[in-house]
């Protein structure tokens, strides 16, 4: 049996019940998510009882002669959980599988030209998401990404940005909302925002979001998934709105654990 199977065994038996956290396992979070060390203690029993969930009703697979160990599983499924740790319901009811490879991976994209002609390029990729269901990602990155909880930068948060994006039916930019009136207001927060970065990303500013999310709508939500839950004091304070509706989105406020000093004096 494998690693994965043997997770999977256990959070099947335990998901439908009273969830009890494996404490062999805390040490696999602690050392390899900072970020989920600064959790407050209620948060962390919930991120759990998602992380069983998680490693219940996903596949995870090694490619490129990458062998799964319990750490890269927990690693992945503590972050991705973090995005829905408040959310009800099953983490990420689309999603199928997780494939890790030890580092960056090939990745082959078509496009189509005016004429009908269709061409192939060879791209690396640190992580992909697909509306199938599933996600690859580059181990040393997801590692990287993780470690560093205050440069904006994690592919795991990014890539499941773009799981829960897709749940709405298409990668858009938009997650699934509660109602009319919330896509309403999504469009008119997040529709400015993205504009604004392009702009300054076209005249070289300085901004709080990664050029890369000026690439599209989508891109701009999965970057500022990262910003919002590795940077949330510098968006606050540059894009307090957009930090207010991705607060209302993902139901947490990183502020107030990332920076508790700063949260008890300003708010």
């Amino acid at each position: 049996m494998t690693i994965w199977e043997q997770l999977k065994a256990y959070f099947i038996k335990s998901v439908q019940t009273d969830y009890t956290f494996k404490d062999e396992w805390l040490p696999m979070l602690e050392a390899n998510l900072p970020l989920y060390r600064k959790l407050p203690d209620d948060l962390k029993q919930r991120l759990h009882q998602k992380i069983g969930q998680f490693i219940a009703t996903t596949y995870f697979e090694g490619c490129g002669e990458l062998e799964l160990t319990e750490e890269m599983i927990l690693t992945v499924a503590g972050q991705a959980c973090l995005l829905v740790v408040n959310h009800q319901g099953a983490p990420y009811p689309r999603l199928n599988s997780v494939l890790l490879y030890p580092s960056t991976f090939k990745s082959i994209v078509k496009d189509t030209g005016s004429f009908g002609i269709t061409t192939e390029q060879t791209i690396s990729r640190l992580g992909e998401s697909w509306s199938n269901g599933t996600v690859v990602l580059a181990w040393d990155s997801v590692k990287h990404g993780a470690r560093n909880i205050h440069d904006g930068h994690n592919v795991t948060l990014h890539e499941f940005a773009h799981q829960l994006d897709s749940e709405s039916g298409s990668t858009n930019g938009t997650p699934r909302l509660s109602d009319r009136e919330a896509f309403q207001t999504w469009a008119t927060v997040l529709g400015p925002a993205y504009e604004a970065l392009v702009d300054n990303a076209e005249h070289g500013r300085k901004t709080v979001l990664d050029y890369y999310g000026a690439t599209n709508i989508a891109e701009y939500f999965a970057v500022a998934t990262e910003a919002f839950f590795e940077k949330p004091r510098q968006l606050k304070k540059k894009r307090p709105e957009l930090y207010a509706e991705l607060q209302s989105y993902y139901q947490v406020d990183p502020l107030a654990w990332m920076h508790p000093k700063h949260t008890a004096t300003t708010d």
